[in-house]
């Protein structure tokens, strides 16, 4: 019986492993762009016209693509903040009103815990945004806009971790989080009032915290 083969320890392997996850990546990026249509358009346009705020919901990697998104929104001008989708159940809901906007974060669009939320969501009033690679699936019909990522394939040997498509959904995130920050015309001084720690904050306001 052959031997398996072990790695190749002088790096050559390693290297090359670690180049094809973000080629893997990156060309999910480039499917995620070549979905872009107009209901990204439509989704910068109903954050742009919300009187609330926005909240991210999601579970897994998806929740922690969920608070990145939330914090990158907030910090550029765009009031939001993230609920785990299963402590939503629970009670949490009771921190969305009628004049939020909701988005919803599944790769599948299948999540049990994030549709559980969606009749209280309905009842509730909130606009929502669904961002997964189905555009078929129960969270994309249920959704306001639906923005698809497209099906990314994933970037580990096995084709399963989330990697590609939580890199995809976060960049889509951030492309909404910047366009909107753009199109209000958001200052640096304005980026200062909200982001005054760290060295980024001692170069906008030239005072170290």
């Amino acid at each position: 019986m052959e031997a398996k083969r072990k790695p190749d320890l002088d790096g050559v392997n390693i290297l090359e492993c670690g180049r094809q996850v973000v080629l893997r990546e990156v060309g999910g990026i480039g499917l995620m762009v070549a979905n872009l249509n107009d209901d990204f358009v439509n989704a910068v346009r109903c954050i742009m016209q919300c009187p609330g705020r926005v909240i991210l919901i999601g579970v897994g990697k998806s929740g922690h693509v969920g608070k990145k998104i939330a914090a990158s929104m907030a910090s550029t001008g765009t009031p939001a903040f993230f609920v785990h989708g299963d402590e939503a159940l629970h009670g949490d809901l009771g921190m969305i009103t009628k004049d939020d906007l909701v988005i919803l974060l599944s790769n599948s669009g299948e999540t049990r815990e994030v549709i559980a939320d969606l009749p209280s969501l309905k009842r509730i009033g909130a606009t929502i945004i669904s961002i997964t690679s189905n555009a078929n699936s129960t969270m994309a019909r249920a959704s306001n806009v639906h923005l698809c990522i497209g099906r990314t394939g994933e970037a580990d040997h096995l084709g399963l971790a989330p990697s590609t498509s939580s890199t995809a959904t976060m960049v889509l995130g951030d492309a909404l989080a910047l366009t909107v920050s753009q199109l209000r015309g958001f200052t640096k001084e304005q980026f200062a009032v909200f982001h005054p720690g760290g060295k980024l904050g001692e170069k906008l306001t030239g005072k170290p915290i």
